[in-house]
């Protein structure tokens, strides 16, 4: 059994289970361990299994390794799918009262995927009400608290896989992202979170194939092994007409580069948006990472005028076009912010719409032309730092009133409407203990290339290492 097997990097550990040094049903019960001293302070893991059910299907996963069968990319490591994730065999609620007793029948693809991998599924991950805000909370299983202060919030919607990684609870977690639903728990829990291009990753079942502003990915404690997950996350699908074709198995090579001469375009606020001054000062000390590294950074900003709109009205029409019958039948167990989404969707008119695909097609121009000077943009992931678990969603930012529930993270749901890969590393903490990280944008299709520059950067800060002060009662 290697030191501390819970925090151990996912590559390292794969490599002992491939070379039968360690077993899967050793490295279950590790983890069982862990689960049941952290996550009853955490509530990160939700819809577990029975302990027993747990260990056994490790034990089939050792079993089919010994005979011989070919393991895949993930074999033996326990994990739990996003609450998002239809999974046979497991619950999913959508963080959502109504469903509290829905058991898909069938995996989605994102599933499906994993478990061709080879991972041993516990449970799933705790998420906000469908999805909405980047706080997780629900009527089902209640908050799930930040591992570097019980008090505040993990961020969301993927915070329960972040808290579970950063805790030492999961090795590895998945993870989707429509607003900053990676970024934003990676950001607050210390961890790696990875926003692909869209299109590298398929999704299904979809309804809204080409809208383009959902994506999913991974969550690790290391960017190689945020690399190792999205390389079995990634490449095309049938059933996803909006995805192009890769090739993920270059994800897997060596992440190190020569930086030197690399443009950095450097805007910490993106222009202007309000930032926290705690979060101000972590950001801008990074600054010099980034040159001792060699790149030349230039204080500059791409042109998002129009993001705010564009976002947002896609996104309520989104919410309206998939939830509008759940707002009819069970109006009286959706969370206020659902209802008015929902709602404000419902009113989105046809010239509305075609606006916002018309500002967007201007965008992502503007976009273009930007990265032929610059390769990586760097800002702020969140606006604020780790608040109040008991809050809804912050009300201001640095005393600057937040008009809906999510204008606090503007940071990145601005960079959503990019369509470009932007990864949330660890960049330090503030003066109280919590965790900010680093957002580094690259071009559109240009995964591999943020991974290398994320990769440098936490090779030279180190700051993902420091783990969260949480200990068993």
């Amino acid at each position: 059994m290697p030191p501390e097997p819970c925090f151990a990097e996912a590559s390292a550990t794969l490599r002992l289970l491939a070379e039968r040094r360690l077993s899967a049903r050793e490295l279950m019960a590790e983890h069982l361990e862990r689960i049941r001293a952290i996550n009853p302070q955490v509530n990160a893991i939700v819809g577990q299994l029975p302990e027993q059910e747990c260990l056994e299907l490790a034990a089939a996963a050792d079993a089919r390794r010994f005979a011989a069968e070919a393991p895949g990319a993930l074999a033996g490591l326990p994990w739990a799918f996003k609450d998002v994730e239809e999974a046979a065999g497991l619950s999913c609620t959508f963080g959502s009262p109504i469903f509290r007793d829905y058991r898909p029948g069938g995996d989605t693809l994102l599933v499906e995927r994993l478990r061709a991998a080879g991972v041993v599924p516990i449970g799933k991950t705790n998420v906000p009400e469908f999805g909405m805000g980047s706080h997780t909370y629900n009527g089902v299983y209640g908050a799930t608290c930040n591992p570097y202060d019980l008090t505040k919030s993990a961020g969301g919607s993927s915070g329960g896989a972040a808290a579970a990684v950063a805790s030492g609870m999961l090795p590895l977690a998945d993870g989707s992202d429509l607003g900053g639903s990676l970024r934003n728990p990676g950001n607050f829990n210390n961890v790696v979170g990875f926003r692909p291009s869209v299109g590298l990753v398929p999704l299904a079942p979809v309804t809204l194939p080409f809208l383009g502003f959902l994506v999913k990915g991974p969550i690790a404690r290391t960017v190689a092994d945020a690399a190792l997950l999205l390389a079995v996350m990634a490449g095309e699908d049938a059933r996803d007409p909006g995805c192009y074709p890769s090739q993920p198995a270059s994800l897997r090579a060596p992440l190190a580069r020569e930086l030197r001469g690399t443009r950095i375009a450097w805007s910490p606020d993106l222009g202007g948006l309000p930032l926290e001054p705690a979060v101000r000062q972590v950001i801008e000390a990074q600054r010099a990472v980034l040159e001792g590294l060699g790149c030349i950074v230039e204080e500059a900003a791409p042109d998002l005028s129009g993001a705010d709109e564009i976002f947002l009205t896609l996104r309520r029409w989104r919410s309206w076009s998939e939830l509008a019958p759940l707002l009819a039948s069970h109006r009286a167990e959706l969370k206020p912010e659902a209802i008015e989404e929902i709602e404000a969707g419902s009113r989105v008119t046809a010239a509305q719409l075609a606006q916002a695909f018309t500002a967007h097609a201007g965008l992502l121009a503007r976009l273009r032309q930007f990265n032929q000077r610059y390769e990586f943009l760097v800002s702020a992931v969140n606006q604020v730092a780790p608040f109040d678990v008991g809050l809804d969603w912050p009300r201001s930012v640095a005393g600057v009133p937040m008009e809906h529930y999510i204008a606090w993270m503007k940071s990145a749901y601005w960079i959503t409407t990019t369509w470009a890969p932007a990864i949330s590393v660890p960049a330090g903490f503030t003066a109280t203990g919590l965790p900010v990280g680093l957002q580094i944008t690259g071009a559109w299709r240009a995964d591999r290339r943020v991974l290398e520059v994320a990769y440098a950067f936490e090779q030279a800060t180190l700051t993902g290492r420091r783990r969260p002060p949480i200990t068993a009662p």
